[in-house]
């Protein structure tokens, strides 16, 4: 019988992922940004940065990218943007539709969402690091935040006894954390005593969405926050399955990320 695929040495499957992967890691120990979490804030701030030729790698702990982008509201798959984050839908060529009574609110496919998104960041030249949590800071005598500490996911699944594997740290000149409502950076910054994190407030669809971009920016010396970490840090009201807040917070938090970059490089 004629073969299908090509031939390869036994070893020859094990040497590509290897390597591939050591080369990558050697490469991004040390990025120009490390987005902590890869939910719809984080993927669009990944995006924008990356596009920008800016070095990105995005940490996230689960085996996916997404986040609740995916599940839309109530494991519905269906999500909802208000005007004018369609804007964002048709710049990633997402269908969507009108909803509502009144205009300016749109529903979409979740899953389509979250597919173009990622494909769009990975496509700007984000790079990721998945089954890879949070553990901790790097922080230096000047008091400003230039990496994180990280450990394989699993690790934290070992049973008691075999769960002391230590940690790396990846270097980076500035972070975003867009690891959802628990600001797992800020909240590591508030546990070593140098920030405080105001929690989350009660579901307020209106005032949160307007209140999470206004709010978008740096809250920590080389951090930036965006997305609904933006809502625990400040304690500002959470929203629901609507989204539009999610990706015009990735989208400033790119632009702020860029203004202090540039701002590094003349100094």
């Amino acid at each position: 019988m004629k073969k299908i695929f090509h031939a390869v040495g036994r070893e020859e499957v094990t040497r590509a992922v290897v390597g591939e992967f050591a080369k990558e890691l050697m490469e991004y120990a040390r990025s120009d940004v490390i987005v902590v979490g890869g939910g719809p804030s984080g993927l669009m701030a990944a995006k924008e940065l990356a596009k920008e030729k800016v070095k990105v790698l995005i940490v996230e702990r689960n085996n996916y990218l997404g986040g609740g982008f995916w599940l839309g509201g109530y494991m519905m798959n269906k999500l909802t943007v208000r005007e004018p984050s369609q804007e964002v839908l048709k710049e990633l060529g997402v269908p969507y539709k009108e909803a509502g009574q009144g205009g300016g609110l749109y529903v979409a496919d979740a899953p389509h969402c979250t597919a173009r998104l990622i494909t769009a960041a990975l496509d700007a030249g984000a790079k990721v690091l998945n089954m890879t949590s949070f553990r901790d800071v790097v922080l230096r005598e000047a008091g400003r935040l230039e990496g994180v500490v990280v450990n394989w996911t699993a690790v934290s699944l070992l049973p008691e006894g075999l769960g002391p594997v230590d940690p790396i740290a990846l270097e980076s000149r500035l972070v975003i954390d867009a690891s959802g409502h628990e600001a797992c950076v800020a909240a590591k910054l508030e546990e070593r005593g140098v920030m405080k994190c105001a929690g989350m407030g009660a579901l307020w669809v209106d005032r949160s969405e307007e209140l999470v971009v206004e709010h978008t920016g740096e809250a920590f010396p080389g951090l930036i926050v965006v997305g609904m970490s933006v809502s625990t840090v400040y304690g500002l009201p959470r929203m629901g399955p609507t989204f539009g807040a999610m990706l015009l917070s990735g989208k400033k938090g790119a632009e702020v990320a860029l203004e202090k970059l540039k701002g590094s490089q003349k100094g």
